[in-house]
């Protein structure tokens, strides 16, 4: 195991079992991350995607709409997208494909991986991590490292820490009780009334506000 490295993976890569064989090579800590899957370093996350959940985003508008939310968070987003027949898949043309990804790079701004398991997801995230993290002498931190141009950015910023809240919800919710304080300070049942705040969202966002503060693992 690679000492100093630290891999945030959010909960629900979970099931991938990514997180398992990142687990093996460096500390990997799982918690709700408001946006991307794996955060490598300060300023380095990744989204991944399976070839079939990439033709789904990108029919849905996920994809743009995800990666748009890593690139305002982190100033270095990674795009994994994991399989080995993207061309020939049913349902969406090459043309199609060739687009998005060229969307991605050009107007996102973010870098393209491309593996063909999870093992080798994990092999790449890791890679990424260590060179971040050892060789670059780097840092990770809870969030990434964010340029704001105003101080509703850091509103919005600030409120998407929160779990499962990403930039979008951020600005929902500001919008609906006017100030950060007013969000923080509200009841689950008023916090439902915002729209994409489900009850299992509003309860768990009052759980972390309410629970009391513990000494972290990574503090000596």
């Amino acid at each position: 195991m690679e000492d100093g490295v630290i891999i945030y993976a959010d909960v629900h890569e979970t099931s991938s079992n990514i997180a398992h064989m990142l687990s093996n090579k460096c500390m990997v800590i799982e918690k709700a991350m408001a946006v991307g899957d794996y955060q490598l370093s300060s300023r380095v996350a990744a989204e991944r995607k399976t070839v079939p959940d990439f033709i789904a985003s990108i029919m849905d508008g996920r994809l743009f709409r995800q990666l748009h939310e890593l690139k305002e968070e982190f100033d270095v987003p990674v795009l994994v997208i994991e399989g080995e027949s993207l061309f020939s898949s049913e349902g969406i043309h090459p043309n199609a494909l060739r687009g998005a990804l060229a969307s991605v790079i050009t107007d996102i701004g973010a870098y393209v991986v491309w593996t063909r398991n999870a093992s080798e997801t994990a092999e790449m995230l890791f890679a990424i991590a260590k060179r971040e993290q050892i060789k670059e002498g780097g840092s990770i931190t809870v969030r990434g490292k964010r340029k704001f141009r105003s101080e509703n950015q850091m509103q919005e910023f600030l409120l998407s820490g929160l779990p499962k809240i990403s930039t979008a919800k951020a600005k929902a919710l500001l919008k609906h009780f006017g100030t950060p304080l007013r969000v923080l300070s509200a009841s689950e049942e008023e916090l439902m009334q915002v729209k994409g705040v489900g009850k299992t969202l509003a309860k768990s966002i009052r759980l972390l506000l309410d629970k009391k503060y513990e000494k972290s693992i990574l503090e000596d």
